[in-house]
Formats: C-alpha cells, structure tokens, sequence
C-alpha cells in the first residue's frame, strides 16, 4: 500500500544557539613530525597551514614531511620492532592499546572539539561516533594482543615489521584506530602519515602515546601532502602498506606495492545504493537515507549517495525526503543543533560545485532547500537529484558530498541490475520488511557490506571493506587482523 501523506505542522519555534566551547582545546602555534617519541622540527623546515573549513580561520601550521624525515620514521620505526617493541609478549602489549582506548576515552571532549574545528563536521558526529568508535577499536583488539594462538589456530603467526599507514581527512582519528589498534595488536610498529587538511587529532593522539610510555619508534607519525604520502610508500623499510582513500591514488599505491611484493589492504571510494521497497517502513527509511548521504556532508566513502526507490511509492518518497532535508540545519558545526557542516576544503567544494553542475547540464533535476549559507567557510546545501539516468556522471562517479541522486526500479532484479552498475562495491543498505527478501537481495549485491532496515552502523568485531574499485582487504574483525601478520613455519606462536 502506498503511503499517505499528512500536511507538514508548523510551530513557529526555532532552536537557540548551542555551541561546544573551544577552552577544552589547546592548538601550539606549530606541529613537527612525532618520531621516536619526540616531536621534531622537518628536516627542510618546510611547513604548511591547517585551517578550520567553518570558518577559513588559520589554525597551526603543520610540518611538511620530505623523504627525509619519513627516512627517519622508518629508522625508528624499524629499531623498536627489532627491539623492545618486537621482543614484548602479547600481553603487554595489550596494556598499551587499554591504556590509549581509556585515554581516549577520558579525553574524548578534547579529541572531538578538535576533530570539528580541523575537519568542519558537526560536533555531535565527532563526540557521538568518532570518539565512542575510536576507544571502541583499541579496546577489542588489545584483547588480542596476548590471543594470537587462538585467533589463528594451528598456525604460526609473526608480525610483517614495519607497516606504513596513510589514513584520509573525512575520519582522521577513526581511520588512525582502525589502523593502528590492529597493527599494534599484532607486534607491528608503525609510520602513519594522516591528511594534510585534518592533521591535529593524529597529533593530539602522539600526546596521549607520550603520556602512556609507549616505547619511543612503536608509532611516528609525520605530517605532509602527497609527496610525503609517496615517499612513505616507496620507502624500501616498509614492510606492509594500508591506504585509505581515493581510488586514483590508490591504483598508484597497488602499482608501487605490487613491484615489491608487500602485503597492501585498501580501502577506497564508493557509490553506495539505498534500496527501498514499498513494503519498507517509509518515515525510517526516509531517515536512514538522509542519515547515509547527509552525515559528514557526505565525506563518507560508504555513503548511500544513490537512492533506488521502488517506482509505486517514489513520488511520495520523494516529496518525504525533500520535507525532511528541508529541516535540515546547515552552520556551525561547533553547534549540537547543526545537521551538516563544513566541507572539508574549498577543493572539495569546488569539485562538489563542478559535478553538480554537470548534473544539471547533463538534465537532472535540481532540489536544493533555502538555506543562508555562511560568509565565511566552505558550505555547501544538501542536494537532491531526481530524474537521473544510469549515463548521467552524478550516477556514476563518487561526489563526496551532500549529494543524492534518486532513480526508481519496478522489480527486485531490476533493483539489483541498477545497484551493481557501478565500478565500486563498498556497501548498501536494504529497506524492506520481508526477511526472505533482505537474504536474497544481501546475496546478489556485490557489494562488501550490507546493511538492512539501517545504514552506516560499525562494530570493532565486525568486518568492513569493498569489492572492485572499492578496494581489498577488511578493517574489523579477525579480518583486520590477519592482514597484519604472516605466517611462518618455525618459532614460538604468535600471542606468547
């Protein structure tokens, strides 16, 4: 049965102003690379600003890592694997990891005021996802730091070495604990460069390293833009490689990793599908998809920016979903009212700006709620694209932003002809309420992760990674474990 629509209520009522203070914030003027357990000053002296997309205002300046000061990483790096690090049992080890998920924790005001003043999304993500999931990481595999044996039974296992971790600026700190936890955990040391846009939380974390006596040379982070990334990545003392982020660069990362022959995950762009049924629970699924595409400005790589509605309730769906993005709050993400954020930068923003564009050009429809977007900052409104075709390049290529397109399908497997017609295969989301269908649906799909009647849900415990041009490999889990380790066929078991 289609659903009925009820007239929208006003009230006349707006919400007052809730911002988070900054005082729990203290950003130096300037940040050096953490290497060997000190922060040191760039081998050229070569620095570049951090600034905050809200409001465009300068907030530190950042070394700028050469292939140098990565050398120096590694150096270190490979001393604390060969040394105490290396010689550790897994039990202690697993202290460590406790004690940075409880400093996390107990920090976890500081770490999210500075996650949205560095990255622009609202404070409520940062304080009620990024924070929560990022202990959340450390705290289940420092359980298996000492249960190696167990984990992998009737094997041998030994950590690579020294793993090089580059990690992107839509998830910062998340995406530095779904890396480091599980390295860590596996008697890995560690060289993490984070994005050259977001840099400040990875650094406040080098302090909670510090005040947790972490051996110095187990984590060096240095800070820096592609070049840095590249000469992390080339480096001959890297012994496993882990990149989150576009599928460009990391096509260039599988070509370097691939004449070494060391062990790569990746895990890249997507275009997710939500798929939603006229038996679906219409007011849920409405929020699930602006959930999916609207959070973080839709700087999520598994964000449902395609939206597939069964043809017989799409009009009725539609005109749901643009009431509701309609209450959207767009401003200061430092405000706990705001729904969506800053863009990240103004590149960013102009390549949103430019395929919206295209989207109009090539003959979609353009919805887009008034909204008074701020002077100062990278703002974007969230946008609704009707009347697309598989051929239009919104449908096809990732935006990473506040972007849905909508298409209608009439049968299942037209549902899922449309959804896997594309290059990419990370995730997609499900709205129905038959369970026989959600099994058949989830079994077709090609796509790494399928959520059903919700969307954008993570566990520690629980596998995540694409297909395609989506990447390999899985964070989460004993999935996200194994990539960490080798097997060999002598010595004690890994877990000692």
């Amino acid at each position: 049965m289609a659903p009925t629509d009820n007239p929208p209520e006003t009230f006349g009522i707006d919400y007052a102003p809730a911002p988070e203070s900054t005082a729990v914030v203290d950003i130096a003027d300037s940040y050096g690379h953490f290497i060997n357990g000190d922060f040191v000053e760039p081998s050229s002296g070569a620095t570049f600003p951090t600034v905050n997309p809200a409001t465009e205002t300068h907030l530190a300046d950042i070394a700028d890592g050469s292939a140098e000061d990565v050398d120096r990483a590694v150096t270190a790096a490979r001393a604390a694997f060969e040394g105490p690090w290396g010689q550790m049992p897994g039990s202690e080890r697993g202290k460590y990891l406790f004690r940075i998920a409880r400093q996390l924790q107990e920090r976890s005001r500081e770490f999210a005021v500075l996650e949205t003043m560095d990255g622009g999304k609202p404070i409520t993500e940062s304080r009620d996802l990024d924070l929560p999931m990022s202990a959340a990481w450390f705290f289940y595999y420092a359980g298996w730091a000492d249960k190696l044996e167990y984990a992998f039974p009737n094997r041998t296992m030994a950590p690579h070495g020294v793993a090089g971790q580059i990690v992107p600026w839509n998830f910062p700190l998340m995406m530095a604990a779904w890396k480091l936890a599980p390295a860590l955990a596996a008697g890995n040391t560690v060289v993490l460069k984070p994005a050259e846009t977001t840099p400040l939380t990875a650094l406040l974390l080098a302090d909670v390293l510090q005040d947790i006596d972490l051996p110095p040379g187990v984590v060096n982070i240095v800070t820096g833009a592609g070049a840095t990334g590249a000469a992390l990545v080339s480096h001959p003392g890297i012994d496993k490689l882990a990149f989150t982020g576009s599928t460009d660069v990391g096509k260039a990362i599988q070509r370097i990793a691939s004449t070494r022959r060391i062990p790569l995950t990746l895990e890249l762009g997507g275009k997710a599908a939500h798929i939603v049924f006229e038996d679906s629970a219409v007011d849920q699924a409405v929020e699930g998809v602006v959930t999916g595409i609207y959070s973080n400005q839709g700087h999520v790589c598994c964000a449902g920016s395609r939206l597939l509605v069964e043809e017989s309730i799409a009009d009725q769906f539609v005109e749901r979903l643009r009431r509701r993005v309609s209450t959207l709050r767009l401003g200061d993400p430092l405000d706990k009212n705001t729904d969506v954020g800053a863009i990240n930068s103004a590149d960013q923003l102009q390549r949103i700006t430019d395929m919206v564009a295209t989207g109009v050009s090539e003959g979609a429809d353009l919805f887009q709620p008034e909204v008074d977007l701020p002077d100062k900052g990278y703002w974007f409104p969230p946008t609704v694209f009707t009347g697309v075709q598989q051929s239009h390049t919104v449908a096809r290529e990732e935006i990473f932003g506040p972007v849905l397109t909508v298409q209608t399908f009439r049968t299942a497997e037209e549902a899922v002809e449309k959804a896997n017609n594309t290059p990419y295969g990370l995730s997609a989301g499900i709205w129905t309420e038959k369970g026989s269908k959600i099994l058949w649906m989830a079994e077709k799909l090609r796509a790494g992760v399928v959520w059903a009647n919700t969307y954008n849900r993570f566990d520690p415990a629980s596998p995540f990674g694409g297909y395609k041009e989506s990447g390999f490999g899985r964070e989460g889990g004993l999935h996200g474990l194994s990539p960490y380790l080798r097997e060999r066929t002598g010595g004690t078991r890994g877990g000692a």
